[in-house]
């Protein structure tokens, strides 16, 4: 079972997740495994993934997997039995496509090729899928308005269309607004 769950920022999603891999691993007996891709880049952030680690229980298995090895980690992670949960997708799209920036330099085709590449490869991983559940979380950023900026734009571009892509091979979608869950999608 694929599930991927959105929501804006503070909106429930995570903690949505989380209570249904726990769920699923009290159904299965199977492991979770907690993919975090966020990196505390300061101090703000390093609470917020102390905080995202409290509500976790002490017997998941977390693996920080903040980079485009993403796809590669997650494709052996779905051979084996376990409830994968990965958050977030879209903390993880904007440290990719964040790494070649220097001095605020804007981003060069051959770094939005390299990033869409990579994208590529993750949407593969996830529609064959495997033998574990996956939960997908993301920020869904596609309710703003224009951004104004070309680094935002991409990011914005991409995020969207990850999300169009992990939904149509998901089985599963839910958009988080205001700790409700409403269901988009269930096949």
């Amino acid at each position: 079972m694929r599930q991927l769950i959105l929501g804006g920022v503070r909106s429930g999603k995570s903690r949505l997740a989380e209570q249904r891999a726990q769920q699923r691993s009290e159904q299965t007996g199977w492991p979770v495994i907690y993919v975090a891709t966020a990196r505390a880049g300061d101090g703000e952030m390093a609470r917020r993934i102390q905080q995202h680690r409290q509500y976790r229980p002490n017997d998941w298995i977390t693996l920080e997997i903040p980079d485009a090895r993403l796809p590669i980690r997650l494709k052996q992670l779905l051979q084996q039995p376990g409830v994968i949960l990965l958050d977030c997708l879209t903390l993880w799209l904007t440290q990719i496509l964040c790494e070649d920036l220097v001095d605020e330099q804007p981003l060069s085709e051959v770094s939005l090729q390299r990033v869409d590449q990579v994208l590529d490869e993750l949407v593969e991983v996830v529609t064959a899928g495997g033998v574990a559940d996956l939960i997908l979380v993301g920020n869904e950023t596609g309710l703003g308005i224009m951004p104004m900026d070309a680094l935002t734009r991409a990011f914005g571009d991409r995020a969207g269309l990850l999300h169009q892509r992990l939904a149509a091979v998901s089985e599963r979608v839910i958009l988080t607004v205001a700790g409700l869950p409403l269901l988009v999608k269930d096949t």
